[in-house]
C-alpha cells in the first residue's frame, strides 16, 4: 500500500501491517492482554472474516484481540512517536507495553496515539496489544452492508471485525501540522487553506505554502500562525484566458491536481515540520434542475461500487487493485462511483482524485432508530467528513439510504427530523457539496432527489422519467419499491433527479445467485443491458444515473464486471451503450403516455 493518508504526507511513517498474533473471543469475556492465550496468527489488515487474513472464520463472535511486537524507530529530542489505525470494526482498545492508551469507537474511521512516552528503551522490541468488540447483532451502529444472521442473504454480506485498513507508525516533531482542509472557489480563482498546528504553541511560528502544477508554481506564500491555526484564501493568477482556465480545472476527463508543500518554521526560519499534500481547483453545485461542475451543466454516469473483494473483504487486496478499479470504471464509460455502504480507505480517493472519477460518498447504516444509535451515526459520519473533505473527487455526502436507520420516515416526525438534522449538519461543515439527504425514496431535505428504481420493463421506465413535465406526477403518484418519491413538508423548489439505483440484472456463474432480475445467458444479459441502458440514457427529466452495480459480491451477482473482476461483457460494448457512441440493434422504445396512468 502507499502512504495510509495521502494528503498529509511526511517522509517518515513505518507499516505494521503484517503478521500479529491473534485469538477469537466468541463472548468478548477477556478485558485484560494478560488473560489472553494466543493461539493463532492473523495477516493484518485483513479481517478475520476473510480468506486473505489466514483465520477465514465467519462466524458469529463479539470479540478478538491483536498483538504485536514492533522495532521503534529512534526518536531525537522534540520528536514523537504516533500509532495510526486506519480504520477498525468496531470499539478498540489500545495498549503499548502494558500500558491502556485509549479507545475508539466505529469502524470507518481512522485515529491514533502518541506511543513515545510509553516505549521502553531496554526492550529491542516494543509490544501493542488491541482488543476489538464487534457485537454481530447490534443493529444500533453503523455496519453498513454487514450482515447479522450467520449465513449472508439477500444484499447483506459477510461481517467485517477488527483491523481492516492499514496500521502505521509516524515520526513527528512535537509541535506539527496536524490537519490539512482544502477548498476551492473557482469563480474567483482561489485555493482556500485552514490548517492546525499541534504541541507547544511556545514560540511564534510561521506556515510556508507553495502550490504548483508541472513547473508552473502557483502560490509561494507565508503565514503567522495565529492561536495554533492558519485560515487563508489563497488567490491565484489568471490570465483570463479560456484554455489556461479550463487546462487547471479538475474534472473527471481532466484531473489536474495541484501539488502543494506546507512548511512550519520558526520566526528565524528554522524548519520544524515538512508534509506534502495536494488540492485541485473544482466546484460542485446544483442549479435549478441540474447538477453543474465547474459552473457548467454536467450529467453523472455512475456506476454502484460496494468495495468488496473475494479473499479480502472491505480490504482493498493492494493499492494496484484500487487504482484498477477505476481503470475498468473509467473504461466502461462511467465518470462516477456511488460508494454503496461504505467509507473507502483513503487511497481509494487518492486514486479517484489522481485518474478523474467523482464519488458519492454514503454513510454506512444503522439499521435501529434510537438515541443511541442517533448519537453513534452523527459522531462517526463528522469524522468521515473531518477525514474526506478535501478529496476534490467527492462530489455528494449522502447521510441516509433508502430510509435504513429511519424505517417509519413518514410517519415519525423524530425520525424525519433526524434525517433534516444531519443534512443541515453536514451543510454547515462543508458547504461546498450537494448533500443527498436520504437517497432512494422518502425526501425530506436533500439538493439531489435519488430514486432507486428495478423496473425491469424498460417502456415503462421510460414513461415514468421520459421529460421534465413529468416531475410533478412523478412525486406525487409514483411509488418504486411502494415508497413515496418525497414526504410532505419537502421543499417544493426545482431539484437535480437522479436514478441512483436502477437495474441489477443478475448474469452468474453459480447456482443461486440473487438479483433484482436475471438473464439466463450471455446474449440475454447483453440485450436486456444495452435495452436498459438505451432508455435510461435519453431520459430528459434525469440529471443523471448509477447502474447497479460495478462488480458481483458474494451472492449477489449483478455486477457488470464478476467478483474477479473479469467483464460479463466487452469493455468497449458497455462503454458505447454508456456514452451513446453509437446505437445498438435494438430500437428506441416508443414513448407512449398511457391515459390509465395519468389517472394513476
Amino acid at each position: 500500500m502507499g502512504y495510509p493518508r495521502p494528503q498529509l504526507r511526511r517522509d517518515e511513517w513505518f507499516s505494521l501491517n503484517g503478521n500479529w498474533d491473534f485469538q477469537l473471543d466468541p463472548e468478548a469475556e477477556l478485558t485484560l492482554p494478560r488473560q489472553v492465550s494466543w493461539s493463532q496468527t492473523i495477516l493484518v489488515p485483513f479481517s478475520p472474516e476473510t480468506q486473505r487474513s489466514g483465520i477465514g472464520d465467519t462466524g458469529l463472535y463479539r470479540a478478538c484481540w491483536y498483538r504485536r511486537r514492533f522495532h521503534a524507530p529512534d526518536c531525537a529530542d522534540g520528536q514523537r512517536l504516533i500509532l495510526h489505525f486506519g480504520a477498525v470494526d468496531y470499539h478498540a482498545t489500545v495498549w503499548v507495553n502494558g500500558v491502556r492508551l485509549g479507545e475508539h469507537e466505529g469502524g470507518y474511521a481512522p485515529f491514533s496515539f502518541d506511543v513515545t512516552d510509553h516505549l521502553d528503551p531496554s526492550m529491542a522490541d516494543q509490544e501493542v496489544v488491541v482488543r476489538v468488540e464487534d457485537d454481530p447483532t447490534d443493529l444500533e451502529k453503523p455496519r453498513g452492508k454487514q450482515d447479522w444472521q450467520l449465513n449472508p442473504h439477500s444484499i447483506w454480506y459477510p461481517r467485517t471485525t477488527g483491523i481492516w485498513q492499514t496500521v502505521w507508525l509516524e515520526r513527528v516533531p512535537k509541535m506539527r501540522v496536524a490537519q490539512l482542509v482544502w477548498t476551492s472557489n473557482v469563480e474567483r480563482w482561489e485555493i482556500g487553506l485552514d490548517a492546525s498546528i499541534a504541541g507547544p504553541l511556545s514560540q511564534k511560528l510561521r506556515l510556508g505554502v507553495k502550490l504548483w502544477v508541472d513547473d508552473l508554481v502557483l502560490a509561494h506564500d507565508e503565514y503567522l500562525v495565529v492561536a495554533g491555526e492558519v485560515h487563508r484564501r489563497i488567490a491565484l493568477s489568471d490570465p483570463g484566458i479560456d484554455d489556461f482556465r479550463n487546462e487547471l480545472l479538475w474534472s473527471p476527463a481532466t484531473p489536474r491536481l495541484i501539488e502543494a508543500e506546507v512548511e512550519l518554521t520558526d520566526m528565524a526560519g528554522n524548519r520544524i515540520d515538512l508534509v506534502r499534500s495536494y488540492t485541485a481547483l473544482r466546484t460542485v453545485a446544483v442549479h435549478r434542475d441540474r447538477l453543474l461542475v465547474n459552473g457548467r451543466p454536467y450529467v453523472l454516469r455512475m456506476v454502484l461500487d460496494q468495495g468488496y473483494w473475494p479473499e479480502t473483504g472491505l480490504t482493498a487486496p493492494s493499492d494496484d487493485a484500487f487504482r484498477r478499479d477505476i481503470e475498468l470504471v473509467k473504461a466502461m464509460g462511467f465518470n462516477g462511483v456511488r460508494k454503496h455502504q461504505k467509507i473507502e480507505a483513503p487511497r481509494f480517493l487518492y486514486w479517484a482524485d489522481r485518474l478523474g472519477l467523482l464519488v458519492w460518498e454514503e454513510m454506512p447504516s444503522a439499521y435501529r432508530f434510537s438515541k443511541r444509535s442517533v448519537e453513534r451515526l452523527t459522531e462517526q459520519w463528522m469524522e468521515i467528513l473531518d477525514r474526506d473533505v478535501s478529496h476534490p473527487c467527492i462530489m455528494a455526502w449522502v447521510p441516509f439510504n433508502e430510509s435504513w436507520g429511519v424505517p417509519n420516515l413518514p410517519d415519525s416526525a423524530p425520525e424525519r427530523n433526524y434525517v433534516r438534522a444531519l443534512y443541515y449538519l453536514t451543510k454547515t461543515h462543508d458547504p461546498s457539496r450537494p448533500v443527498v439527504g436520504n437517497d432512494g425514496w422518502e425526501s425530506v431535505a436533500t439538493d439531489i432527489i435519488g430514486i432507486h428504481d428495478y423496473d425491469p420493463n424498460y417502456e415503462r421506465m421510460a414513461r415514468r422519467y421520459f421529460a421534465h413535465d413529468v416531475v410533478p406526477k412523478l412525486f406525487k403518484r409514483e411509488r418504486p419499491a411502494g415508497r413515496a418519491l418525497v414526504l410532505e413538508g419537502h421543499s417544493r423548489r426545482e431539484h437535480p433527479i437522479v436514478l441512483s439505483e436502477f437495474g441489477g440484472i443478475a448474469l452468474s456463474r453459480e447456482e443461486g445467485a440473487w438479483g433484482y432480475t436475471r438473464a439466463e445467458s450471455v446474449d440475454a444479459f447483453r440485450t436486456a443491458l444495452l435495452k436498459l441502458l438505451k432508455t435510461v440514457r435519453k431520459l430528459e427529466a434525469l440529471s443523471g444515473f448509477c447502474y447497479t452495480q460495478l462488480t458481483d459480491t458474494y451472492q449477489e451477482a449483478n455486477g457488470l464486471l464478476y467478483a474477479d473482476r473479469t467483464p460479463k461483457l466487452p469493455l468497449e460494448m458497455i462503454q458505447r451503450a454508456i456514452l451513446g457512441i453509437e446505437e445498438d440493434l435494438m430500437p428506441p422504445p416508443p414513448i407512449v403516455v398511457d391515459a390509465s396512468e395519468e389517472e394513476g
